[in-house]
């Protein structure tokens, strides 16, 4: 298991065109697991007033975090 903080890259993709190769990490897995918690926040309380976003964007991220860390048991 890896011990990066981001999680990794969610959705790398390597494009090979002749002779050459074209790699994209993508957005990290942390983003990723933090977009999704934001989404469901949001469908389920649909509370994005001005004054949510950045204990909304906050809380996003701190389940990110501890969805990252559950991985690693």
């Amino acid at each position: 298991m890896t011990t990066d903080k981001t999680g990794g890259p969610a959705f790398p993709v390597s494009i090979d065109i002749g002779t050459e190769v074209h790699y994209s990490k993508g957005m990290t897995l942390r983003d990723y697991f933090a977009s999704k918690a934001m989404q469901a926040h949001i469908v389920g309380r649909g509370d994005f007033a001005d004054g949510n976003k950045k204990i909304i964007a906050e809380c996003s991220y701190d389940m990110a975090d501890a969805m990252l860390k559950a991985r690693e048991l």
